[in-house]
C-alpha cells in the first residue's frame, strides 16, 4: 500500500468532501480515504498494483472539482505574441497526464498541473523547446539578480537590433520620399538599387531573423501569429524587388519595395522594444516585495542574543526588536510594548498601539519601544510570503487577452494567397494567355498591396500613440492589451487610505472646554507633543506651527504607549491621550464632554483628551481627510455608468463615514491584503469587469487580480509595479481619463483594421 495527498480546487463545504470521499472509496484498490475541508486536501491509501492516479483525478472531475497532484512553474524565454503563448498552451494540454495548463505572454511563465506518474518536468521543457523556446527558470528557482540580469540583456539586444533597423531603413526611406516630393538633395547612391538591395538584406535576413523563426515554429504548430503575417507582407515586396533588380528589363518594370519591407519590420520592432520593456515591470513587482523582508532577526537562544538572517528563524524562536527595525517574522509579545507601522498591511496610516499578547507581522515597521516576541510563522506561511504568494497566483491565472488582429489574420492569409493564386491563373488562361512574367507580376503585385502592413500596424500604431498621450497628462499604461481592456470596466473598487484619503492623519477638530480657546488647546498639547514619535502627536504639532512660528520644548517628557503622553509645560502638568489615561491619573470627565467624544468618534475620527493642571481643557480630532479631487472623480465615474465600491482594511465605522461624504453606496471594510484579491475575484464570478485603484502593498493582490489594476503614483513602487495602469501624482480625476483614454484608442483601432481591409 501506498499513501499520497492531493489538494482540492473548488472544496467549499463538509457536504462536498463527503460526496468525494464517496466516490473514491468506490475506486477498487483503495483503502482509505480522507478529505479535510480546512486545508482543502484529500489523502488516499491505495495499492498502485490497481489504482492509476488518473482515476482520482476522473472521480473529483465527475464531481466538478479539480485534483492538484503536481504543480510546476516554467519560466519561459521569447514569447513574442498572444498567439504564440496560446500555442505553446495547447501544446502541453495535449500532453497525457497535464490537467491544466495555462501559459501568461505578459508574464512569459507557464503553469502545468499534472500526474507525474505519466510525465516528467524535462517533457514540458521539449514541448517548449520544440515550439521554438528556452525554459530559463523551473519554479521560479533562479536568482533575481540574474533573473533581472537576463530581462536587461533581452532589453539591450532588442534596442541593438532596433537601433540598426533604424539607421539600415533611413537611407531607404529618405529615397522613397524623394521621389514623391522630388527632392534632389539626398546622395545619389540612394538611387542604386543594388545599394538599396544590401540594405533591405541586412533588415530582412538578420534583424527580421527572429521574424522568420517565429513564423516557422508557428506553421510548424499549426497556428498563424503576427510572424507570419510580417514573413508574408515583407517577403512578398522584398523577393518581388529582388526580381526587378536581377531581372527588371524582362519584367517591364524598375519600381522597387525595399523600403515597404524595411519599414515595416523597423516598425514592429519597435513595438517589440516596448513590450519587452514593459513586460519586465511583472517580475519586478515580486522581487520589491521580496525587498520588504528584514534581512536580518535578533534571537535569543540558549540565553545568547545573536544576529541571523530572517531564513534561519524557526517557530519558538524568542526575536528582539527595536525602535525603527522591521520586525522580521509573525508573532506574538511576551515582553514590552510599542506602535507598529503596519500600513503596507492594513491601510491604515496610524500606527497600531502594541502590548504583549499582541500580534506582530513580519517586514512591518517598529516606530517606538523595544519588545521580544515569539515567532509562530516563518518562512512560506508569514503573511508576507502569502502577499507574494497571492500576486504570483494572480499573475498566473490570469488568461492571456487575444488580439483581434490575430483572429483576422487567421483568415486574411489565406484569403490573401486564394487571391494571388486566381490573379496568377487569371492572367496566365485569359488576361494574357502564356505571359507567365505578366502573370507573375500581378501575382506578386497582389502579395504587396494586398499584404498586411496596415493590419499589422493599425494596433500597434493606436496604443502607441494612446499610451503616449497618456503619459502627457500623467497617466503610464504597461501594455497595449491594458490600455484595451480599460474600456470594458463596468466596476471601480476604490481603496481608501491614501486613494480617496490623503493617508497622513491630520486635525480636523478642536473643542476647548471652560475657560480654554481652541488656540490655547492646540498650543498646550503641540508643546506637549514636541518630543513624541507618534503620528498622531505628529499632526497636533504640524497643526500648532501653523497657528504658532514659535513653539517651545516641553520641559519634561513621558511617552506612556498605549495611553498617551505626559509632559510639564511651562511649570504645569500636561496630559494628551485616551479616556484610560486621564481616568488613571484621576481626572473626570463632564458627561457633556463624553458626548462630545462620542460625537466625533461615530464620525470615524481618532480622538485625544488634552487635560492642563488636572483640568480637561478641550479635545482634538485626528482623522485622515478625503482628498480634494475625489468626490469630482467618483462623479465623473457615475456619469459614465461605473459602479464605484470602496475596499479597505480600516473598521467599517470609519469606511462608512468616509463612503457616505463622498457618495459610495457600496463598502467591504476589515478585509485583510489576501481577501482584497477574493473580494475582487467574486466581483469578477458576478459578471462584472472590474477596475481596482490602489496604492499600498496591501492592494498588489488585488490590483493583479482585476480585469485593471490602476495604482496611484504617490504610493508604493510595489502598488506600481503589480498595477496595469499607474496614475502620476495623486489625482484620481486619473482613473475615468483613463477609460475614457481606453475608449477613444479602441474606436481609433477599429476604424485602423476597418480602413486597412477596405483599402486591401
Amino acid at each position: 500500500m501506498e499513501r499520497i495527498s492531493f489538494k482540492i480546487e473548488g472544496l467549499i463545504s463538509s457536504d462536498c468532501a463527503f460526496k468525494i470521499e464517496q466516490a473514491l472509496t468506490k475506486v477498487k484498490g483503495i483503502n482509505y480515504v480522507i478529505v479535510n475541508l480546512a486545508l482543502k486536501r484529500v489523502t488516499v491509501e491505495y495499492d498502485p498494483k490497481l489504482v492509476e492516479l488518473e482515476q482520482l483525478d476522473e472521480q473529483v472531475a465527475a464531481l466538478g472539482y479539480t485534483l492538484v497532484a503536481n504543480r510546476v512553474s516554467l519560466k519561459i524565454r521569447g514569447l513574442r505574441c498572444v498567439a504564440c503563448a496560446a500555442g505553446v498552451e495547447k501544446a502541453l494540454k495535449a500532453l497525457p497526464g497535464v490537467s491544466r495548463a495555462v501559459v501568461n505572454f505578459v508574464a512569459e511563465k507557464a503553469v502545468v498541473i499534472y500526474f507525474g506518474s505519466q510525465i516528467t518536468i524535462k517533457d514540458f521543457v521539449d514541448v517548449i523547446k520544440n515550439a521554438g523556446y528556452e525554459v530559463v527558470a523551473i519554479d521560479d528557482k533562479v536568482d533575481l539578480h540574474q533573473a533581472t540580469g537576463v530581462r536587461e540583456w533581452d532589453l539591450a539586444e532588442q534596442k541593438k537590433l532596433l537601433l540598426a533597423a533604424v539607421l539600415l531603413t533611413l537611407p531607404l526611406f529618405l529615397f522613397m520620399l524623394a521621389q514623391i516630393f522630388a527632392w534632389t538633395w539626398p546622395p545619389i547612391i540612394f538611387e542604386n538599387l543594388i545599394f538599396q538591395l544590401v540594405l533591405a538584406s541586412l533588415v530582412q535576413f538578420i534583424i527580421g531573423a527572429q521574424f522568420y523563426r517565429d513564423a516557422f515554429y508557428a506553421l510548424k504548430n499549426k497556428s498563424v501569429n503576427m510572424s507570419v503575417l510580417i514573413v508574408l507582407g515583407t517577403s512578398a515586396a522584398y523577393f518581388f524587388s529582388l526580381a526587378v533588380v536581377l531581372w527588371g528589363e524582362q519584367m517591364g518594370t524598375q519600381t522597387v519595395y525595399f523600403e515597404a519591407s524595411a519599414m515595416i519590420i523597423t516598425i514592429v520592432l519597435f513595438g517589440k522594444f516596448l513590450e519587452t520593456r514593459a513586460k519586465g515591470k511583472t517580475s519586478e513587482s515580486i522581487e520589491k516585495l521580496m525587498d520588504l523582508r528584514a534581512r536580518k532577526a535578533r534571537v535569543i537562544r540558549d540565553g545568547v542574543e545573536k544576529e541571523i538572517p530572517f531564513e534561519e528563524v524557526v517557530i519558538d524562536d524568542l526575536i528582539v526588536v527595536r525602535p525603527g527595525e522591521k520586525i522580521p517574522v509573525d508573532g506574538v509579545i511576551i515582553e514590552g510594548f510599542s506602535a507598529v507601522d503596519e500600513s503596507m498591511f492594513t491601510g491604515e496610516s496610524i500606527p497600531v498601539d502594541k502590548k504583549v499578547g499582541d500580534q506582530v507581522i513580519g517586514a512591518t515597521l517598529n516606530k517606538q519601544g523595544t519588545f521580544k516576541f515569539r515567532a509562530e510563522k516563518v518562512g512560506a506561511d508569514t503573511a508576507l510570503a502569502q502577499v507574494i504568494r497571492s500576486v504570483e497566483t494572480a499573475l498566473d491565472s490570469k488568461a492571456p487577452i487575444q488580439r483581434l488582429v490575430d483572429h483576422i489574420s487567421a483568415y486574411f492569409v489565406p484569403l490573401v494567397l486564394t487571391a494571388g493564386i486566381l490573379t496568377f491563373a487569371f492572367w496566365l488562361v485569359v488576361g494574357e494567355p502564356g505571359n507567365f512574367n505578366r502573370a507573375l507580376v500581378n501575382f506578386i503585385a497582389v502579395l504587396v498591396i494586398a499584404c498586411p502592413c496596415a493590419l499589422g500596424l493599425a494596433t500597434p500604431t493606436s496604443i502607441v500613440v494612446g499610451t503616449g498621450k497618456g503619459a502627457e497628462f500623467g497617466i503610464l499604461i504597461k501594455g497595449g492589451e491594458y490600455l484595451e481592456n480599460a474600456q470594458r470596466i463596468d466596476t471601480i473598487v476604490l481603496d481608501k487610505t491614501g486613494t480617496i484619503t490623503k493617508g497622513i492623519p491630520e486635525v480636523t477638530d478642536v473643542v476647548p472646554f471652560g475657560e480654554f480657546t481652541a488656540e490655547e488647546v492646540v498650543r498646550i498639547a503641540a508643546i506637549a507633543e514636541r518630543a513624541s514619535e507618534h503620528p498622531l502627536g505628529e499632526a497636533v504639532v504640524r497643526h500648532g506651527r501653523k497657528i504658532y512660528a514659535d513653539l517651545p520644548a516641553a520641559e519634561e517628557f513621558i511617552a506612556l504607549p498605549g495611553f498617551g503622553i505626559e509632559a510639564l509645560v511651562e511649570g504645569k502638568k500636561v496630559f494628551v491621550g485616551t479616556r484610560k489615561l486621564l481616568k488613571n491619573k484621576e481626572i473626570d470627565l463632564s458627561t457633556s464632554q463624553e458626548k462630545e467624544m462620542q460625537v466625533l468618534e461615530n464620525k470615524g475620527k481618532t480622538v485625544m483628551l488634552v487635560a492642563l493642571a488636572g483640568k480637561v481643557a478641550g479635545i482634538i480630532a485626528v482623522a485622515d481627510t478625503i482628498k480634494e479631487n475625489a468626490l469630482k472623480a467618483i462623479a465623473d465615474l457615475r456619469s459614465m455608468g461605473i459602479e464605484v465600491i470602496m475596499l479597505t482594511g480600516d473598521n467599517w465605522r470609519t469606511a462608512e463615514t468616509i463612503a457616505k461624504q463622498i457618495g459610495i453606496k457600496r463598502v467591504f471594510a476589515e478585509v485583510l491584503p489576501e481577501d482584497k484579491a477574493k473580494k475582487i475575484e467574486e466581483l469578477r464570478e458576478q459578471g462584472k469587469s472590474v477596475g481596482m485603484v490602489g496604492d499600498g502593498i496591501n492592494d498588489a493582490p488585488a490590483l493583479v487580480t482585476a480585469d485593471i489594476g490602476l495604482a496611484i503614483g504617490s504610493g508604493t513602487d510595489i502598488a506600481m509595479e503589480a498595477a496595469d495602469i499607474t496614475l502620476l501624482g495623486d489625482d484620481l480625476q486619473g482613473v475615468p481619463a483613463s477609460i475614457k483614454l481606453s475608449k477613444a484608442t479602441m474606436r481609433n483601432i477599429k476604424q485602423n483594421l476597418f480602413w486597412a481591409l477596405f483599402y486591401n
